[in-house]
């Protein structure tokens, strides 16, 4: 899954405690830290303002382990809160997630003055374990080794109006030699299609137009209940929810990846033509070693289906450079592979040990000048195939989802953002009429640059819908709110789109 550093923006009310929640990882972990809003929220804190830097009555940092250098990241911010600590009694840190389930203990030897240590499976303890250590005046760790309950039945805070995240499982049942998630998460649980339907239900009611689905494998759903097409199953059922206009779903896995899920695809309407399928290496021999369970055939053979059924789909991947032991002929492989699968975009990361995983152990690591050498190559290659690929967008009409914060350039442009059905980027000028985040306008892609759209062109027409009344509301919101008290609004935009990744994140899948 994609890596992501987001500080919360945040609220403060004169006479509640503030809290500012710092996320670094996957989506997985961007969708926990909206429980941790929702827990705390629950519980009466309110968000400190945007920009406070640590000012916070309670700082969390909701951590990823899958970086070599994740711990010196996490010790560095929390060597910066110290003085602001010792200077303001009453304020508590937090640290969770994968860096605190492998960690534990280590993190309060470290940096004494953190308050609280939790971990991927008991994240819903948060507010108690806070309000322990304050009446206890120590640090409270607390790590669970197994799932107490699924995180999805959590108070939420959703960072969109329009666009949600919905967990159909946590956990992992692969071995991948490079990927400590699975040690972290533990074991793949599934939720019951029932209870996932009905929180997609629940949240059409509320307004949101486009679901993402998340699972750490998303597309092994199916293998804690015994049902082998239960992920085709639930594609399906997602296309009769009234109202549901859009369904995502990362970041599934090649040997789960069966015909069943590519026809659910094909003929499910809402189901967009995106697919994020990780490739990781183009070598056998590579992929062997890693303990993926395809090999080169395999994957283009899938490419080669999902291309045949969906024509139009834009498929991106992860791929790791400088696995311990590639050749030169190993790489040649992976670029043989890009060449073939055409991607629209690529996540491209440099190989970096994972502590505590088989990889970070073998022999034969490749030197640091090779594997740049390698990832320039094939950021290259995959920099020109993503811009061939979207120069057969010009001339195609088609219809946006109207993003916000999306487009850094919008201000000063006078245009606005969307995400086309294949989630390509695309900005469009800005018509006459009212356009809200979560309405959908069709629009004549007219120019192409390598991870965008433009789109120069008049709107050709404006679709009002119940996603960009709910922003509206939730803005008109805010707004009364600000005028008691300082209120900054929250961001809002579609959960975190794909795109081409410069060498961090995970690529765990």
């Amino acid at each position: 899954m994609t890596s992501s550093s987001d500080r919360s923006s945040a609220v403060d009310v004169q006479g509640s405690k503030s809290y500012e929640i710092r996320t670094y990882g996957c989506q997985m972990n961007v969708h926990d830290s909206e429980r941790l809003a929702g827990l705390l929220e629950d519980a009466g804190y309110v968000r400190a303002p945007e920009g406070s830097d640590g000012e916070a009555d309670v700082v969390v940092f909701n951590t990823c382990a899958v970086r070599e250098n994740a711990d010196n990241k996490l010790y560095g911010n929390l060597g910066h809160l110290a003085p602001k600590k010792a200077r303001r009694p009453g304020m508590q840190i937090a640290v969770g997630g994968c860096l605190a389930q492998k960690d534990r203990d280590t993190i309060v030897k470290k940096a004494p003055w953190v308050d609280v240590v939790f971990g991927t499976h008991n994240i819903g303890k948060l507010p108690v374990l806070l309000e322990r250590a304050r009446v206890q005046e120590e640090a409270q760790v607390e790590i669970a080794e197994s799932l107490e309950a699924f995180p999805s039945t959590l108070p939420t805070r959703r960072e969109s109006a329009y666009a949600a995240w919905v967990s159909i499982s946590v956990g992992c049942n692969n071995t991948c030699t490079f990927c400590i998630v699975p040690a972290l998460r533990g074991k793949e649980k599934d939720r019951r299609p029932g209870d996932i339907l009905a929180e997609v239900e629940a949240l059409v009611a509320e307004g949101v137009s486009e679901i993402t689905l998340l699972g750490q494998n998303v597309n092994a759903y199916g293998s804690d209940i015994g049902d082998r097409e239960a992920f085709s199953k639930l594609l399906r059922a997602c296309g009769k929810i009234e109202g549901l206009e859009r369904v995502r779903f990362t970041s599934p896995h090649p040997r789960d990846f069966t015909d069943d899920v590519i026809a659910a695809m094909a003929e499910t309407p809402n189901v967009m033509p995106q697919l994020h399928m990780p490739l990781q290496s183009g070598s056998d021999t590579v992929l062997k070693a890693m303990r993926r369970s395809y090999r080169q055939e395999r994957y283009l053979g899938i490419i080669e289906k999902v291309r045949a059924a969906i024509p139009h789909a834009a498929i991106t991947t992860d791929i790791i450079v400088g696995f311990p032991g590639e050749t030169e002929e190993d790489f040649e492989q992976t670029l043989h592979v890009v060449r073939e699968a055409r991607f629209a975009q690529a996540f491209t990361f440099q190989y970096s040990k994972r502590p505590g995983t088989p990889a970070a152990e073998m022999e034969n690591q490749i030197p640091k000048k090779v594997v740049q050498a390698r990832y320039e190559r094939l950021v290259a290659l995959q920099e020109e195939i993503s811009w061939e690929e979207n120069k057969k967008q010009v001339g195609r009409t088609l219809e946006l989802m109207v993003a916000e914060g999306e487009g850094r350039k919008d201000d000063t442009t006078h245009r606005l953002s969307g995400r086309a059905p294949d989630n390509r980027l695309v900005h469009f000028t800005k018509p006459e009429q009212q356009v809200r985040p979560g309405d959908v306008v069709t629009v004549e892609v007219t120019y192409a640059a390598p991870h965008h759209l433009l789109a120069e062109g008049p709107v050709l027409n404006v679709r009002r819908t119940r996603a960009g009344d709910a922003w509206e509301q939730r803005n008109a919101q805010e707004r009364e709110k600000k005028q008691g008290v300082m209120l900054g609004l929250p961001k809002i935009g579609v959960p975190a789109p794909l795109p081409v990744a410069t060498g961090s994140g995970c690529g765990c899948d």
